[in-house]
């Protein structure tokens, strides 16, 4: 991958950060946990209801190319302009502010160009890799054409060194906040990534500034490469993760912690990822050199705020404000006011603030990790925050996906499920190996069909309800491609999302209409769970 600088080559402060994770995550999982955790698995063994309708595991496959495909693409309303746009992912010196890193890139910044459209608009996209590997791009959220989705091993090919490809596609009709980003690998963990706005003409602009916000977790040029910690990961096995053995940690590794900050006990328990992180960036920025954002005192401005990193969940807060969330994954909601909020991987908020008057601090706390992501609000002269100092806000009232109501006319509407899917994530207690229903994507040994399980068959036209049932210690954000689906109670009230956080041996039940024919991922949005193998695809039949 990208030239690193070794391993001694980190700050200091890293090194006495994994020190203190490695004396405060000795903790071995009870035998309590031991127990709950086969206690769950055997209660929630892949399980598929057929409610109504034919069984959906017999059946053709739906091809990405398919004439359905095409059919549901000509059906979108268009608006008859066309997008055209050439983008380069190529490797490129990178400055995070005062730090400069050897990276892949989207030409050559981090994040790459941000891309707006209207919905309806022909996008056209040409994708010139000039990286010594393949890569590709899928378009994240969005409920787009099969063929353009830019996932490899589900549907489209990767673009190989020296090649070339056009996505096509008509633009979806739900505006918000998106992303497009590698599918390749770890890649994600690179800088191959930029924001996608789709923008809504007829609303009405109610703000004066409109910013995107992009959290990461960046390793590539400061300490190993993603591929290597992948590899380490691998070498170590389960064995080297806190709540399966105890055993601590490695270089390059976190397990994890229930300290936030500030004494409080993180929501995502006692193991908030698997990587250690030399830095945590805001619009490809770090804390002691941030991306500022500039306006006038009063002014009521719009953040996007996109989760693009591997393993961490930000905790987002602005000194001094209080924030009103209006949008999640891209779908409006209710408005609700509160202090925080938790972003995993992968979702999407969109919030709103008065600007007050000063110099504000735009916090992303990597939550259950050391550190800190940090941009800046500035509408008068006056010093820069610091970035040590953890605003009151991050304390305070917490976002929770029971808070999120759908508006009216994006609820989904009430409907009996043809389908009840339970998907079990898992994890092979002897190898860094993660699993959906007991089976890692990948491991097919030679039988095609372990890609396209039979309990994850479906028809155009059913509704799915899907358990999401995790039996491990860690929270997985899972994402379905090509689909937006409702979080039913008692996780939510019917908010629509395209990602969602399942907690540590916990149990999250979502819904969607299967009306995008095609073959979708479904994987953990961290991207080290994902490249071993939580992974799975979501097949239409004929």
């Amino acid at each position: 991958m990208s030239s690193q600088a070794p391993p001694s080559a980190r700050p200091a402060r890293a090194a006495s950060r994994a020190s203190r994770r490695r004396r405060r995550r000795t903790r071995p999982l009870t035998v309590v946990g031991v127990l709950a955790a086969v206690a769950l698995a055997a209660a929630t063994a892949a399980v598929v209801t057929h409610l109504t309708g034919s069984p959906t595991s017999s059946g053709q496959l739906v091809a990405p190319s398919s004439e359905a495909v095409l059919t549901a693409e000509r059906a979108r309303a268009t608006t008859g302009r066309t997008v055209s746009r050439t983008i380069t992912a190529r490797p490129a010196t990178v400055d995070l502010g005062g730090r400069g890193v050897n990276t892949w890139t989207l030409d050559g910044t981090v994040p790459g160009p941000e891309l707006r459209v209207q919905p309806g608009d022909r996008l056209r996209l040409t994708l010139r890799n000039q990286l010594p590997v393949a890569t590709s791009l899928h378009w994240h959220g969005l409920e787009l054409r099969n063929d353009m989705d830019g996932a490899p091993g589900a549907a489209g090919s990767e673009i190989p060194p020296g090649g070339s490809f056009t996505y096509d596609f008509t633009v979806p009709s739900q505006p918000g906040t998106y992303f497009f980003h590698s599918h390749v690998g770890t890649q994600l963990d690179t800088g191959l990534y930029a924001p996608l706005i789709v923008e809504d003409p007829a609303a009405p602009r109610d703000y004066a500034t409109d910013a995107v916000l992009m959290f990461d977790d960046w390793t590539d040029g400061l300490g190993r490469s993603p591929d290597q910690i992948l590899a380490d990961l691998k070498a170590a096995g389960m064995a080297g993760m806190t709540g399966m053995s105890g055993q601590g940690d490695m270089p390059g590794m976190d397990m994890g912690g229930m300290d936030m900050g500030g004494g409080q006990a993180s929501p995502l328990g006692a193991d908030a990822g698997d990587v250690a992180y030399p830095a945590y960036l805001v619009n490809g920025r770090v804390p002691e050199n941030p991306y500022v954002l500039s306006a006038r005192p009063g002014q009521r401005i719009r953040l996007r705020l996109v989760n693009a990193g591997s393993d961490t969940v930000f905790r987002f807060g602005v000194g001094g404000h209080r924030l009103t969330v209006v949008a999640a994954d891209g779908r409006p909601v209710k408005p609700v006011d509160v202090d925080t909020l938790l972003i995993a991987m992968g979702e999407r908020y969109d919030v709103e603030i008065t600007a007050g008057t000063g110099v504000f601090p735009l916090m992303a706390a990597p939550e259950g990790k050391d550190g800190m992501a940090m941009a800046v609000l500035r509408t008068s002269p006056g010093p820069m925050p610091n970035p040590a100092a953890r605003p009151a806000e991050l304390n305070g009232l917490l976002l929770t996906y029971r808070d999120l109501y759908p508006t009216p006319e994006d609820a989904l509407p009430a409907h009996a499920p043809n389908q009840v899917i339970t998907l079990r994530l898992g994890a092979d207690p002897t190898d860094y190996r993660w699993t959906i229903n007991g089976r890692s994507f990948g491991d097919a040994d030679g039988d095609p069909s372990t890609n396209h399980p039979p309990e994850l068959r479906v028809h155009q036209g059913e509704r799915i309800r899907i358990l999401f049932q995790n039996a491990t210690m860690m929270s997985h954000p899972m994402h379905i491609h090509g689909h937006t689906f409702a979080v039913e109670a008692p996780t939510s009230n019917g908010v629509r999302k395209d990602t969602v956080l399942v907690p540590a041996m916990g149990t999250v039940t979502v819904d969607l209409d299967a009306d995008n024919p095609g073959q979708w991922m479904i994987h953990c949005h961290n991207a080290y769970h994902a490249a071993a193998g939580m992974m799975t695809i979501l097949s239409y039949t004929t």
